[in-house]
């Protein structure tokens, strides 16, 4: 984990199950295949608007990995922060919304029976006994047990948890079940903030439905690159860590300079916004430019107009309806038609 005065650089991320295990599934859906696709947009997000963070997979194809290997990973590269992304099940076709674990002792059955399921991975593990000791899967003692292990970021570890709850809420529109404790094998030996998180249950049609969409996808890979985000710039801000001299900050963004970017524009006063987060709650990213008498609100910084896309509908669905997509080139506003010469390949 980054020491006081230190940045957050590196992240691992961690599609769960893969290859010969498939996790849960659904009437048309795997977990391991829905798992890797929102990692892989996550890696995407985190690379592409903060450039001073690493991205490391835990896999980037459909390779099984077993569980013990995946903290390996993180903790032989000194990594920062851990995520392993899932997708839940249960017997009712009811279940909905998403969830946040870190290691702890389970406090109810439901709790433990996720913890159950994604360490049944170790079923396809040769050698678990040699890794894993006296471990389990059937023994409430054998959680109990792992929970004497947590990790010493417990309080990070919830913290970035709740910001990863809060964003599904606020920014994907998503049902946010809650944070909560269990015994998971894949975050046991972690040396960092580690957080394993609960898409969505694919036993529930409506839910599997959004999960198996490129928008569900992209929502959500998006809310934990938000949670991240926030989590690394309040940890930077608590350890007293400068932003780079380049970057100029308005509301919680650093503007990049010299490049093309798009953001959904959304709303315009003659009169400026005294309180940005107060009059935009749930709205991430706000910047603001002058346009004649005009004050006009920008969310989002994105390299790719389809991304930019994505974010102007959840844009739209929280009540700004005629939000749009407009294009900058080193922080001023310009044409579709001027944006195409400074391209790739113009």
């Amino acid at each position: 984990m980054a020491q006081k005065g230190s940045k957050i650089s590196t992240i691992v991320i961690d599609a769960g199950h893969g290859g010969k295990d498939p996790g849960a599934s659904g009437k048309h859906s795997r977990e391991k295949d829905i798992t890797l696709k929102v990692a892989l947009k996550l890696g995407r997000y985190i690379s592409q608007n903060l450039k001073d963070v690493k991205v490391i997979y835990t896999r980037k194809t459909d390779v099984f990995i077993p569980l013990y290997k995946r903290a390996e990973i993180a903790n032989d590269n000194h990594a920062d922060v851990f995520i392993s992304i899932h997708c839940n099940s249960n017997p009712s076709t009811k279940a909905y919304g998403a969830e946040s674990y870190v290691i702890g002792l389970f406090k109810t059955k439901d709790n433990l029976m996720v913890a159950e399921k994604e360490n049944e991975a170790i079923r396809y593990e040769d050698n678990a006994k040699e890794r894993y000791g006296s471990f389990d899967l059937n023994s409430p003692q054998s959680y109990i047990n792992l929970s004497l292990f947590q990790n010493l970021h417990l309080s990070q570890s919830l913290q970035l948890a709740h910001d990863i709850e809060g964003e599904f809420k606020s920014n994907a529109d998503r049902k946010a079940r809650g944070v909560y404790q269990a015994g998971f094998l894949v975050l046991w030996q972690t040396t960092m903030p580690s957080v394993l998180v609960e898409l969505g249950f694919l036993t529930n049609p409506k839910e599997e439905k959004y999960l198996l969409s490129n928008k569900g996808q992209s929502e959500l890979a998006y809310s934990i690159y938000l949670a991240f985000k926030k989590f690394k710039t309040t940890f930077e801000r608590e350890n007293n860590v400068k932003p780079p001299a380049i970057a100029s900050r308005t509301n919680d963004v650093v503007q990049p300079k010299q490049r093309l970017e798009y953001r959904v524009q959304f709303y315009a006063s003659i009169d400026k916004v005294k309180d940005v987060n107060k009059k935009f709650k749930g709205v991430s990213s706000v910047s603001y430019y002058q346009s004649g008498k005009y004050y006009k609100y920008t969310a989002g910084h994105f390299n790719k107009i389809n991304e930019a896309v994505n974010y102007r509908n959840l844009i739209r669905k929280k009540g700004f309806k005629d939000a749009f997509v407009v294009v900058f080139l080193d922080r001023k506003r310009i044409s579709f038609k001027e944006a195409q010469k400074y391209l790739p390949g113009k």
